[in-house]
């Protein structure tokens, strides 16, 4: 009896498990909706030149950190 309960609940938490993960493959596919005059609704999408920009203004604020740290 205890072996079947166990195996019973191994079931169910795969098929959690299975089901989150299809969920999340289908959102990952879909393509976001744009709507027809290009505006996406107020939502900020990312581009790589502007991550790039980011990371290249936060590693010049540190290096500037830096440089005031040093006496």
């Amino acid at each position: 009896m205890r072996a079947a309960f166990g195996l019973l609940s191994l079931v169910v938490v795969l098929g959690i498990v299975l089901t989150l993960a299809k969920k999340q493959s289908t959102a990952q596919l879909a393509p976001p909706s744009v709507s027809a005059s290009g505006v996406d609704g107020g939502t900020r999408t990312t581009r790589p030149e502007a991550v790039g920009q980011q990371v290249q203004d936060a590693v010049n604020a540190a290096a500037q950190r830096a440089s005031d740290a040093q006496p």
